[in-house]
């Protein structure tokens, strides 16, 4: 099942995408969701992030190729022994179609992910266990700003301004993310083209890790790191991140005023 939210009237709702056609949602996302009647084409829609998450874990340094292209630009090229994570704002999110604002006269970068959706509480959960946790699937793109990401050390400023995490268009529920192929493209051209099976922490471990750390609740989303094919943004651009089973995000790019 894909599962989008939109704005009705100026209220969100939840809806079931088929095809190109979205149907309105009825019951409860974390308890379940039965098709209603159809409201309209997709892109005739408003479109929301898919969820609206208490808190966004992401992780660094998750693909070995990524971290040799870093390291190539100057930033630091260790390899993990566990994952790196750190936290971005729900106030950075961006639902599909909507403007990344970037910085003027600085570096912001985008990176493809995916991205895991919560669906019930998680508390130091068991590896073998994780995907009973997960409601479902989605796009995100990982918008960063390198030069405030390596100036102080951490990186909640360079990856938390408002619109750094583009999400959506839906959260797909039925899918095995082990193997998927994840692609972005720059102003139609590929710039980020692999598997999801090149991650150094898979999918089910960092659920288990993230979740021993902290508890996770429904809704939370876990982005997971980006492959190589990292590039800058320019005001003007359109960034797309494709995930195979899940969609396509779309965004375009304007300056910060």
């Amino acid at each position: 099942m894909k599962i989008l939210r939109y704005l009705d009237n100026g209220t969100p709702r939840f809806g079931i995408l088929e095809s190109d056609t979205v149907y309105h949602a009825e019951g409860d996302l974390f308890g379940g969701l039965t098709r209603g009647e159809p409201v309209g084409e997709l892109e005739s829609l408003t479109l929301l992030t898919p969820v609206a998450p208490g808190k966004i874990v992401a992780v660094g340094k998750n693909y070995s190729d990524h971290i040799a292209e870093m390291a190539r630009g100057g930033f630091a090229a260790d390899l993990p022994e566990e994952p790196v994570l750190f936290l971005k704002p729900p106030t950075a999110l961006l639902p599909h179609g909507g403007e990344i604002q970037m910085i003027p006269g600085s570096r912001t970068d985008y990176e493809a992910e995916l991205c895991m959706v919560i669906g019930r509480e998680a508390h130091r959960v068991a590896e073998a266990e994780a995907f009973d946790y997960v409601l479902g699937y989605t796009c995100g793109n990982d918008v960063s700003n390198r030069g405030f990401t390596g100036q102080s050390g951490q990186w909640t400023r360079g990856k938390g301004y408002d619109t750094f995490c583009p999400l959506g268009p839906v959260i797909e529920t039925d899918l095995d993310p082990n193997h998927l192929r994840i692609q972005s493209r720059l102003n139609g051209e590929v710039r980020q083209n692999t598997t999801i099976d090149t991650m150094i922490f898979k999918p089910a471990f960092l659920i288990s890790f993230i979740s021993n750390v902290m508890t996770l609740q429904p809704g939370d989303v876990i982005m997971t790191g980006t492959p190589e094919g990292v590039g800058t943004l320019t005001p003007g651009d359109v960034i797309e991140v494709e995930l195979e089973g899940i969609g396509t995000l779309r965004n375009s790019v304007v300056a910060r005023v």
